[in-house]
């Protein structure tokens, strides 16, 4: 990644950053002397994300241990659900780390920092710069980890900077996938569904989803081109992600000391 350009001509941060409260685009003018030094609670801005993207080379991983929803059917971005119910991360632990042996997102690993476009460079080779979320309580003014060494950025500055390149490559490839889904009408709005004991099936999150009778339903032809454009794995990993509903279920009965129905009902507000 060529290096961050002076302050007035970088580009400009615009839009909102999902989990991003403040995001600066890091310059040596600002943050010179700053660097991050790890909070008590590392993982703790993403405590209320009850969803989070993931990218489709993360997927195969992923369905392991999350229920794989895809955002909208106008906009199928892959998504691995966290939470139920309330704005409550089940698997970000009280002591602010993550769940131990459950894979980690890579839109979580990547954060404080994100790449930033200058959307007035040339698109086809856009310029590109490194942001980093002020907001995140691990930046410091004498941090553990510096953003700069000497005359340019440090090692860890550098590794987060690969990290970012890597990610940015992953997340445009499933926007791409994303948009060649979408000719396929396969998605559709589900529920998915919990039966209390002695009780019939009730519903408690409604999401999108692959249609399992519109993918039985495609011709030979169809379910080729699907093959080739490496779609079909994703769908299918979508639909065995689901048994990942019950898991959440039962963490959430575990870390609420629910019973029953209770587990389908939000908390009270305290």
């Amino acid at each position: 990644m060529s290096q961050t350009p002076p302050q007035s001509a970088a580009p400009t941060v615009e839009g909102q950053m999902y989990l991003f409260r403040q995001a600066e685009l890091i310059t040596r003018e600002a943050h010179g002397g700053m660097g991050i030094s790890q909070p008590e609670r590392p993982l703790g801005f993403a405590e209320a994300a009850r969803a989070v993207p993931v990218t489709m080379s993360e997927i195969s991983t992923a369905m392991r241990y999350y229920p794989i929803i895809f955002s909208s059917s106008e906009n199928p971005i892959p998504l691995a659900v966290l939470g139920l119910m309330d704005d409550v991360n089940l698997f970000v632990e009280d002591n602010g780390e993550w769940a131990v042996d459950h894979y980690v997102p890579g839109y979580i690993r990547r954060y404080p920092f994100a790449l930033a476009t200058d959307r007035e460079s040339d698109t086809e080779n856009p310029r590109m710069a490194i942001i980093v979320d002020a907001g995140y309580e691990g930046i410091s003014k004498t941090p553990e980890v510096p953003f700069f060494e000497g005359e340019g950025p440090s090692d860890a500055m550098k590794q987060a900077m690969e990290f970012c390149q890597s990610y940015e490559r992953d997340r445009l490839t499933t926007n791409r996938f994303a948009e060649e889904l979408k000719k396929y009408d396969l998605l559709a709005q589900q529920m998915a569904q919990y039966t209390p004991e002695g009780q019939g099936p009730q519903a408690f999150a409604r999401y999108v989803g692959v249609d399992e009778k519109k993918l039985a339903a495609l011709s030979d032809e169809q379910f080729l081109e699907l093959r080739k454009s490496n779609i079909l794995p994703i769908l299918y990993a979508q639909l065995m992600s689901m048994g990942n509903w019950r898991t959440l279920l039962d963490r959430r009965a575990r870390r609420f000391n629910l019973t029953g129905e209770d587990v389908l009902k939000p908390l009270p507000k305290s």
